[in-house]
């Protein structure tokens, strides 16, 4: 292994593809090596704009590259197992953008092909289990401090479909052959992972979206129910149709309360058990929360080259697909699904 991460960009079709770049080359032990794109009007501009080559064949004239240790996947979500596939046969590391896969069946086999190349670092970007506030409800969770988990309530939502956001070489993202679904498949990802992070296996879900705003034709408003294996309840509201508001992120037990998202307000607790005995009935604001771990990014480039601990695994993402993807289901036929044991 190089001293440094050799690193291709698979495709610039993804918004953030351009912040993942930039962060390859802020990282001290990462170089940023060329851009494959299957639309050159997308991937060539940013090709010059780093100063590396830009590929626009087929994709293997990159993963075959000796001088290309790993990639960052930020191609539309329907290509995504093609890319992973390919990449993992020629011992590649993978960053990707989520969701993992379009359906659990794609997931399942992509961790298969993971497990069966165990040299292999893959993660998926869930930027939410990073930051301080979430890993403090997190330990709150576990420490018991609110007791047993009745219901979590996250809602994630800006203007995209209002304000008409994606146009040209980002139009995949309001395709849902290319994206897999609308803006709970897409964004729902943040809120929708960070539940599943907290309550474990889901058993049943039901679900109301629609296209609210008629400006795409993707559900861009909807709202999912999810009951856990603990029997605690999740509701996954996800909207492109926000444009002003917080996005709550609540968890309810038969302890306490924990809540992000108040304006001004990193956190709000109420517990009645909190560790070491301490009884807090009102409302309190933490004035120091735990920081934040490295980025995704900075987490996967230490795990290739030092074999540190990635922050999200590719079990992860096939979780997080199952769970989208079960919620979408039981939006389509209008009944109850339910989730594999």
């Amino acid at each position: 292994m190089p001293k440094k991460v050799r690193v291709a960009m698979m495709s610039m079709a993804h918004a953030h593809a351009d912040g993942y770049a930039r962060q390859v080359g802020q990282i001290p032990d990462a170089q940023l090596m060329c851009i494959w794109d299957d639309m050159p009007e997308r991937g060539k501009p940013m090709a010059e704009k780093y100063g590396v080559p830009f590929f626009g064949n087929a994709m293997e004239e990159v993963l075959d590259r000796k001088d290309v240790d790993a990639i960052v996947v930020n191609a539309p979500t329907a290509q995504h197992t093609e890319i992973y596939l390919k990449a993992i046969e020629r011992g590649k590391h993978v960053f990707t953008e989520k969701a993992l896969t379009i359906s659990t069946k794609e997931a399942d086999v992509v961790v298969e092909a993971v497990k069966k190349h165990p040299g292999i670092k893959f993660t998926v970007s869930l930027p939410s289990r990073t930051r301080g506030e979430n890993l403090l409800i997190k330990e709150l969770v576990e420490d018991g401090a609110l007791g047993r988990i009745t219901m979590i309530r996250g809602r994630v939502a800006h203007q995209a479909a209002i304000d008409k956001w994606f146009s040209g070489g980002q139009l995949w993202f309001v395709d849902k052959k290319a994206a897999g679904g609308g803006a709970m498949f897409d964004l729902g990802c943040h809120t929708t992972d960070m539940v599943r992070w907290i309550m474990g296996p889901p058993r049943y879900a039901v679900a109301q979206m629609n296209n609210f705003s008629r400006v795409y034709k993707i559900d861009d408003n909807g709202v999912a129910v999810v009951e856990f294996a603990n029997r605690g309840l999740g509701i996954l509201d996800t909207s492109f149709c926000h444009r002003s508001g917080p996005n709550l992120f609540e968890v309810f037990g038969t302890e306490g309360y924990v809540g992000r998202g108040f304006p001004g307000m990193p956190l709000m607790i109420q517990s009645r058990k909190l560790k070491g005995g301490n009884r807090i009935d009102g409302m309190i604001i933490p004035s120091r929360l735990p920081e934040n771990k490295p980025s995704i990014m900075e987490a996967w480039i230490s795990a290739i080259l030092k074999d540190t601990p990635l922050i999200t695994t590719v079990e992860d993402g096939r979780n997080l697909t199952e769970l989208l993807e079960g919620c979408y289901i039981a939006w389509r036929t209008g009944k109850r699904y339910t989730f594999a044991k």
